[in-house]
């Protein structure tokens, strides 16, 4: 059983990271504009990949859901606002933080 798990509750605008089932660490996220809504469901964590590139900020999260992923910014007033195109923003030191933790194939839930 994998020991962590993360919940974005997007309308709150926080990812959650969950050790079975107490909430350990939560994080203020940005999310999807209206016309590019991040999507909900449960994925996983299918790659990780430091210092991207563009505009991803310090760290990048690939989800099981194809081009969607957890990621940093080089735009921290996006963080707790609908700004991106789907993704889930996090201030680059919360993701570093997170992706230390996490590994490849964490179950992500996000949800309303």
């Amino acid at each position: 059983m994998p020991k962590y798990r993360i919940i974005v509750d997007l309308s709150h605008f926080q990812l959650y990271l969950l050790d079975v089932n107490r909430v350990i660490r939560g994080f203020p996220v940005g999310i999807g504009k209206m016309v590019t809504r991040t999507p909900t469901g449960t994925y996983f964590i299918i790659n990780k990949q430091a210092n991207p590139g563009g505009p991803y900020g310090a760290f990048w999260m690939g989800l099981s859901k194809p081009h969607y992923g957890i990621h940093g910014t080089n735009d921290p007033s996006s963080v707790g606002k609908q700004t991106s195109h789907g993704c889930i923003r996090m201030h680059n030191e919360d993701v570093l933080e997170l992706a230390a933790l996490v590994p490849i194939h964490t179950y992500v839930t996000i949800r309303t």
